[in-house]
Formats: C-alpha cells, structure tokens, sequence
C-alpha cells in the first residue's frame, strides 16, 4: 500500500475522511474523465455481493430480468412533460455518429421508462399479459455538477425495475412491496438500518404518482438517499399507448411502477460503518470475510507456520457453514511486510475479521481471532476455528446493525421544536429531526432555502413520534403531518 499516513479523522473532516477511506481501501479511483470513477476490485466486489443479493430478492418476488438500449430517442423523453422537464438539466445528447448529423439526436439514458414503457406497450394487448415485472442491471448517466466517489457520479451502475399493472392497488402494493424488499437488504445485508416514507410532491421522482424512499443517517447525520420506488400511475401509459383489453372486455390504461437502487450503496457502507482506522464492512457483503495472518521471525518458524496456514486457509474455504456459500478467506504471506503493517492494511480495508497464527499457537493448536468493529481478540482452537468463525461473523452482523441504530436514534430529534432551535441543529452538527408541517410548499422551500434541511420523507407508521406534532415547524400554523427534516447528500 502506498501510502501509511494516518487518515484524517471524521470529527476533524468528515468528507476529507470519506474521500480517503474509498481512495485508500482501494474501492474506487478517479477516472481521466471529469465526475466519473474507476471502481477498483475490492470496491466492484462489494457491489457484486450486493447486485447478487438483489438479484435473488428480486426474483423470489417475481421479477425478471431484461437489457434495454443505453440510447433513447429524445422525442420520447418530450412525451412525459414532468419527466423531461425534471431530467432535460441532468441528460448527456449524442448528436453525431459514424460522423454524420443524426435525424434524431439520442439521449444517454439518465433513467429507462421512456423506452421500457414503448416497449411495453407493444408487449401487452391483454389483461391476461398483466402484471409485467423487469428488471434490469444497467448503467446511466446524469450530468451531475458536483460529483463525489459512489455518492454522485456522472456515470454509475444501478438496477431499475419497471412493472405494469391492471389496477392502481396492484401498482401500489408493488412500489411498496419493493420498498420492503430495499428495507429488507439494507438492514439485514448491508447492516444500515432505514427510516422508510412518502416524499413530498415537491421531492418525488418526475413523473411519479408517489415515491417512497429508504433514508439511512450518516456518521455526520446527514440522510442518504439509500433507495427509492415510485407508483408512476397512468402517466408513462398515456404518453406511451401502453393499453390492454380488461376482463370485461372494455380497454385500459396499464398502471406503472418503478424502483432502484445504485453503487451508491457502496458509499453509504462506508459512511455508515467506517471508522478512524478505515473501512468496516458488514461480513455478509465483505468480498473477503477472513484474512490470515501468519507470524514469525526465523525461516525454520516461517516454513511450519506457512505450512499450517495453507492448511488452514483450505479448511475454512471448505467450511461447511449455515450460509450455502463458504467462508471467504484470504492468506497474507508476503514476506516483505511485518505484521504489524498487515494489520493496518487489512484495518484500513475492513476486512471482518482477522486470523493470526504464530509458532506457539501452532504448537498449542490454536489461532487468535480479531474482531474489525471492536478489535477485540478471542483465542480458539483449531479445530473448532470454522464454527468459532462463523459465530463472530454472525454476531457482528447483528451488532454493526444495533450498533447503527442506536446512534441513529441518539442523533434523531422528536417532539415541538422551535424553528429557532432547529436552525441552530442544523447549522450545528446536525440530526433527524421529525416535526410537524402544514403540507404547504411555501413553508417547505423556505426551510431549506435557510437551513439547506429538506424533508426526506413523511414517515411511515412505525416511524412517527407517538405524540402528533401539534405544529407547523416553520409557519406555526395546525400540523396537518408530520415530516422527517435533514441535510442529505
């Protein structure tokens, strides 16, 4: 590893250490082309974990997957109104090709309902052919102004799932079913626990009916928008002629849902998880979930420790855990580096847990086990090392989550709050902080026109306060809801 300076610190420079994390774990790096990223092996390999996941949640549900053209005519980005107008700033045009003009320019998707949905449309005649569920695993671009690593790039890789429907209550139950489906994953698979609600109008996706989102809170208690899924009702149908004969024999408009996650993601682990020491990554999604680092100082030494090191590392590959695939371990034995210098490596990049094997634990039959989240170490047995492994991966998966939780909730604010108050949080250190509003966009823009807070989301059930807020945080007027306030990324 080049570089062993220390990495800035979160409370000193929250995003200096961000950017830092991801260069120095090797997650991602800076490409030749402005806002956009190489992502690096260990990065891509965190997202593989993930896309696979998904993948096989996706289809437990139904769902299956299909490719559409990264080009998109523009006339049909012009068909949705509220769509064209809300992507037109963000789209990238290809204007010439095979060095001539082009009749129609075409657009570099920012998104896929345009061209899914005419697709669509020439697939379904019948109620009989009804619901369509799709997805699909693709790139897009969006040409973001300010870009960060993962967070925001010009180009990034994502999923988008697209359905059609009979009615507007099968849509519905599907966006929400899928915003379960993200929750699910979040917090059991990426250990980020997700407060999950309706966005305002003023906030949803163009061209929506309704979004929902899955909002995480970072270490700086900023809010990431982690997922998203829209009920797009009828309108792409429309713009679209994406019509079915109903049962009765009358014809119809199909009912449109779409949903998506993207390598985001991946920055939203590290925020979540990482610590002044670097990456900590959740053991279910760590491209590898043990390393082994073998000791010694003579050559005599380092051959009987190398010896059962390989050993070992056959073993645990081999282990027959309760997860169908196997223990993914890695065996450090480079001889130019001292021990001490892998550990701070392997610190740095998160790897889950740490197996250290030296002369005397090979003559005593056993190895020390180094937790990454609290750097505590348990010495266990040999041969009860795979299950003794398992256990602390396992455990760890479920306190990574706790342990998110509970400063989440440490930093989250409930109840009145004056807007005096709430300025000063927000120009503070920041927080969640739930409060009531009269539903007006006057009061919604001048929030975050002053505070640069927004509402994330109206909460769901689960999440409200168990007290209704009274008040309108900004105007004072009667509460008519109650909203979830943050800065975001």
């Amino acid at each position: 590893m080049a570089d062993d300076k220390k990495l800035t610190t979160r409370k000193a420079d929250f995003s200096a250490w961000y950017n830092e994390v991801v260069l120095r774990a090797e997650l991602a790096d800076y490409s030749p082309v402005r806002g956009c990223m190489v992502i690096r092996p260990d990065g891509y390999g965190i997202w593989e974990r993930m896309q696979r996941t998904l993948d096989d949640m996706f289809k437990e549900t139904g769902h299956r997957n299909a490719y559409f053209p990264l080009f998109i005519p523009q006339s049909f980005l012009n068909k949705e109104a509220e769509h064209v107008e809300g992507f037109a700033p963000e789209t990238a045009v290809v204007t010439h090709g095979g060095g001539k003009l082009l009749e129609e320019p075409l657009v570099v998707r920012p998104t896929s309902e345009t061209i899914i949905y005419a697709m669509f449309a020439k697939w379904v005649q019948s109620y009989r052919d009804l619901p369509l569920l799709i997805n699909q695993w693709a790139n897009v671009v969006r040409w973001e102004m300010r870009t960060r690593l993962f967070l925001r790039t010009l180009e990034f890789l994502w999923q988008e799932g697209h359905t059609a429907h009979a009615t507007h209550d099968e849509a519905e139950e599907e966006a929400r079913k899928m915003l379960g489906v993200y929750r699910d994953f979040m917090e059991g698979y990426m250990a980020m626990p997700v407060i999950t609600g309706q966005k305002s109008n003023s906030e949803r996706f163009a061209g929506a009916l309704r979004t929902y989102s899955c909002e995480a809170m970072m270490q700086d208690n900023k809010a990431l928008q982690a997922g998203t899924s829209h009920n797009l009702g009828q309108n792409f149908s429309k713009a679209f002629e994406l019509k079915f004969q109903t049962e009765s024999g009358d014809e119809a408009f199909a009912w449109n849902t779409s949903w998506g996650v993207s390598t985001r993601l991946v920055g939203g682990l590290v925020m979540t998880h990482g610590d002044d020491k670097g990456l900590r990554v959740p053991p279910l999604l760590a491209p590898t979930e043990i390393v082994i680092v073998p000791i010694w100082r003579t050559d005599e030494d380092k051959a009987r420790v190398l010896e059962a090191a390989h050993r070992l590392k056959a073993s645990l590959g081999a282990w027959e855990r309760r997860e169908p695939n196997r223990l993914r371990v890695h065996l450090d034995a480079r001889d130019n580096m001292k021990p001490g210098a892998k550990y701070y490596e392997w610190e740095l990049r998160g790897v889950p847990l740490r197996l250290e094997l030296g002369p005397r634990d090979v003559d005593s039959n056993q190895c020390v086990l180094v937790r990454r989240d609290t750097g505590t170490k348990e010495t266990v047995s040999l041969d009860t090392v795979g299950e003794d492994a398992e256990v602390l991966l396992e455990k760890m998966q479920d306190e990574m989550l706790t342990a998110a939780r509970d400063r989440r909730e440490a930093n989250s604010i409930r109840g009145e709050i004056s807007w005096e108050r709430f300025k000063e949080v927000m120009e503070g250190d920041g927080a969640f902080v739930y409060a009531g509003w009269c539903g007006g966009e006057e009061c919604e823009q001048q929030i975050k026109e002053e505070t640069k807070a927004t509402i994330r989301v109206l909460p769901d059930e689960e999440f409200r306060s168990s007290e209704p807020m009274k008040h309108c945080l900004k105007c004072g007027k009667t509460s008519t809801v109650e909203a979830l306030w943050a800065k975001a990324y």
